[in-house]
């Protein structure tokens, strides 16, 4: 069976800081259930993604890779990361602070767990007016008074908080102090990798009642206390085209913005691409002639050997578009 353009079910995840506007993003009623991810595109062992189209429906994406490996994949991807999945593409309402934390590079995490480090971006979809996300230190500290202010709380008195609105774009390499604050809803493109290292989760307890496992220690090792002059991406929003937003040595992200059609060629990136609708609604066009729509919310994997594609729309539509390298 020849691999094809590959959409998802919904994978959403309950979180205690979690809000209520994913399920409708996905088609599905509004509760009081704390949503606070949408799993887009996993292969997370546990969390990974079923497809939801075509002959291949109701499978997971683990199995389907596993026949398929290089035609999907691309055959660098697959000589580096075997049938695994390398990206994990996720949509995160957060209606309450998340914990602050790090995620460890790729020598620290290979050493701890032998897994692959998380350096990840987001891309703000929407934020309340006065909305914030914190990244990066604001002040320089040194490891031994870093647990001291995690200890009497006053970490967060240290790290930049940044207001943010719907188009911001933050690169979260590993290392880098981070969390989101309420009112905040990301797309976010990162390794695929479940290592989190919770540095203060505000003495709250999780959704058994009981408090959530802190990594003081852990974190020390992983973090860069350095400051940065900057931790937000700028770039110029295309009319029609595609703008680079993050280059990594792990991933690409662009933004595409089109109000008419949009060719992209990427055969040549031997990898895998995702699309994720982050605004209006499209029909991605194949080279083959196949087609589907995408609407907000919804995100797709166009294989490798596919990667040659067209966007079409009748109003303007926004979507970010990775591949690994």
């Amino acid at each position: 069976m020849n691999p094809y353009t590959y959409l998802f079910k919904p994978n959403l995840q309950e979180l205690v800081w979690g809000g209520t506007r994913l399920k409708p993003l996905k088609g599905i009623t509004a509760d009081s259930q704390p949503i606070g991810e949408s799993w887009e595109i996993s292969g997370i062992p546990t969390k990974e993604s079923i497809i939801s189209n075509g002959p291949e429906s109701g499978r997971k994406l683990a199995d389907v890779l596993a026949e398929h490996s290089e035609a999907i994949l691309g055959k660098h991807i697959y000589k580096e990361y075997g049938a695994e999945f390398p990206l994990l593409v996720k949509v995160i309402d957060a209606a309450n602070n998340l914990s602050i934390q790090v995620h460890p590079d790729e020598k620290l995490a290979q050493q701890r767990c032998g897994k692959h480090g998380k350096s990840e971006m987001w891309y703000v979809m929407q934020a309340e007016p006065g909305a914030k996300l914190m990244a990066g230190f604001s002040k320089e500290i040194t490891p031994e008074e870093y647990e001291q202010h995690v200890a009497d709380g006053s970490i967060v008195d240290y790290i930049a908080h940044h207001e943010v609105k719907a188009g911001d774009v933050f690169f979260i390499p590993a290392g880098r102090v981070h969390s989101l604050c309420g009112g905040v809803m990301v797309c976010e493109i990162q390794q695929s990798s479940d290592i989190t290292y919770r540095l203060f989760d505000y003495n709250r307890p999780g959704l058994d009642g009981k408090p959530r496992q802190l990594h003081t220690a852990e974190a020390r090792e992983a973090l860069d206390f350095h400051v940065y002059p900057s931790y937000r991406t700028d770039y110029t929003l295309p009319s029609n085209g595609a703008v680079c937003v993050t280059d990594c040595p792990y991933f690409t992200v662009n933004l595409l913005v089109t109000s008419s059609s949009l060719h992209r060629n990427l055969i040549e990136k031997d990898s895998f691409v995702t699309l994720t609708c982050l605004e209006g609604s499209c029909r991605i066009i194949m080279h083959n002639d196949d087609s589907m729509q995408l609407k907000v919310g919804q995100s797709c994997l166009i294989p490798a050997v596919e990667a040659d594609y067209t966007i079409e729309t009748d109003t303007t539509a926004k979507l970010l578009e990775s591949w690994a390298k």
